[in-house]
């Protein structure tokens, strides 16, 4: 008997899909993913995630269960969809009802309780504790960033490869089915203090649970990716930028002098190749000391984190991760060795300017096309200045973004998107209001002049878009 090619082929195709040929699996519509250009996150049903994170490193440890309830509606309601927070701060650690983590402070170990149930306090352990805090922001929308044990633990010979790998499976196993999970290995430490413990969590992790997103949380003034850009684990690289000004920068032992221009750190992972997206996981938080140690020197304000986010986000990061001093070690008066000199206690804190202006730049990146985004320097025409005078610009197929901190004038050249003329507009970061300036001519340069005097913190965003 003869037959066609045609029906050859198709009747393979059929004993193939009968024998059953694998196909992608179907990603949960909350879960995370890298997406296809590699710059950006997404969710599994391919809608665009802007990070928008907050730092609460001591949520854990810190908060009772009706504080930590509040706190994570506050974070729901300002527009935050991820929150960084570690699972270990020490080894063991404590939590606020002295249940503890480990036995004989042994990561190898967690202090697990057979049947606790974490609904009833009397019969809840430190790791139950933890589960109801996730499950809580899981309930608000919210992804936990968690850190499996601070950096300094490793440095401190606390935590050793055996024991972290024994350790990371734990979590791994504990965790993986929560879709509102995101691994940060390492924790404010450099990859190569603990090379093989970190390399040993972040592999160990992969390998019992394949479906969440895993990075490095590095040193201030360090990048991730000067350790794990090719690590198979790694699925995006994560910058701290840390707390110093320009003329605080200056150790003989870091290997970058970049000072407050975050931007830049962004702008180096950006040209790696294979791409990988990219953030700012630390950037100097709100009311922190400058430079962080000397509680005498001046403070960092809402102008200033404004700053780091809108200024990393042109450049080409994904998300940004906003911090304050008293949110992130979640401080009360009763405390009697807060850390860094905060002022107001956490409670008071979740209101402060800062953490109410980042969801205007969620919004705004969300407001336009979103994978076709990329940082072009090239919009503007002449310098694009240094220090607080840098301006950042991005822009999408059909729009044109720049951001001014101190509202210097832009001179740009236009062009750059379709149509005899665009519409421009002002931005303002400090409350999200959009002023429309109106047509403007898409031949040759064309300058701008923002509202307000020439002064750090009197910030805008430039936006051209197509008509």
């Amino acid at each position: 008997m003869r037959f066609n090619k045609f029906y050859i082929y198709l009747l393979i195709a059929v004993m193939a899909t009968a024998l059953g040929c694998k196909s992608k699996k179907q990603a949960d519509p909350k879960s995370l993913l890298v997406s296809e250009n590699g710059r950006f996150l997404t969710t599994g049903d391919g809608k665009p995630f802007f990070w928008l994170g907050d730092t609460a490193w001591l949520l854990f440890s810190r908060l009772t269960r009706e504080e930590a309830d509040t706190y994570l509606e506050d974070r729901k309601q300002k527009g935050f969809n991820v929150i960084q927070v570690m699972l270990l701060h020490d080894v063991p650690s404590r939590n606020v009802y002295l249940d503890s983590s480990l036995v004989r402070a042994n990561v190898a170990k967690p202090a697990i309780t057979p049947g606790s149930n974490y609904k009833k306090a009397d019969e809840y352990d430190y790791w139950d504790n933890v589960d109801y805090i996730i499950d809580k922001a899981a309930e608000k929308g919210l992804y936990m960033a968690l850190v499996p044990v601070w950096g300094t633990n490793v440095k401190e010979k606390k935590v050793k490869e055996p024991e972290a790998k024994v350790y990371a499976e734990f979590l791994a196993k504990r965790y993986r089915d929560r879709w509102n999970i995101i691994w940060l290995d390492g924790g404010d430490i450099k990859g190569s203090d603990g090379l093989n413990v970190w390399t040993t969590i972040g592999k160990t992790l992969r390998a019992n649970d394949p479906n969440h997103l895993i990075t490095f949380h590095p040193r201030g003034r360090t990048a991730s990716s000067q350790w794990f850009h090719n690590a198979a684990w790694s699925d995006f690289n994560m910058i701290q930028s840390g707390h110093r000004r320009y003329d605080q920068d200056t150790s003989k032992n870091e290997k970058l002098h970049y000072g407050e221009d975050n931007w830049k750190y962004i702008e180096a992972d950006y040209k790696l190749t294979p791409v990988k997206p990219t953030i700012d996981g630390e950037p100097s938080y709100e009311d922190i000391p400058q430079g962080l140690h000397d509680t005498t020197q001046p403070r960092w304000t809402a102008a200033d984190v404004r700053r780091y986010g809108y200024w990393s986000v042109f450049a080409g990061a994904f998300g940004y991760t906003y911090g304050h001093n008293s949110v992130m070690q979640m401080y009360k008066v009763t405390d009697k060795k807060p850390a860094y000199g905060p002022k107001d206690q956490w409670i008071t804190a979740l209101n402060a300017a800062g953490a109410t202006q980042m969801k205007y730049l969620k919004d705004l990146m969300l407001s336009r096309s979103y994978f076709d985004r990329v940082p072009d320097q090239s919009v503007i025409a002449g310098q694009n200045g240094e220090k607080y005078d840098r301006l950042l610009a991005t822009r999408g197929a059909d729009y044109v973004m720049v951001y001014t901190y101190t509202g210097r004038n832009i001179n740009l050249n236009m062009g750059k998107i379709e149509g005899e003329n665009v519409k421009a507009s002002w931005f303002n970061p400090r409350d999200g209001k959009t002023t429309l300036i109106g047509a403007i001519n898409n031949k040759g340069t064309h300058t701008f002049d923002p509202p307000g005097e020439v002064i750090n913190g009197n910030d805008w965003v430039l936006i051209l878009d197509k008509i």
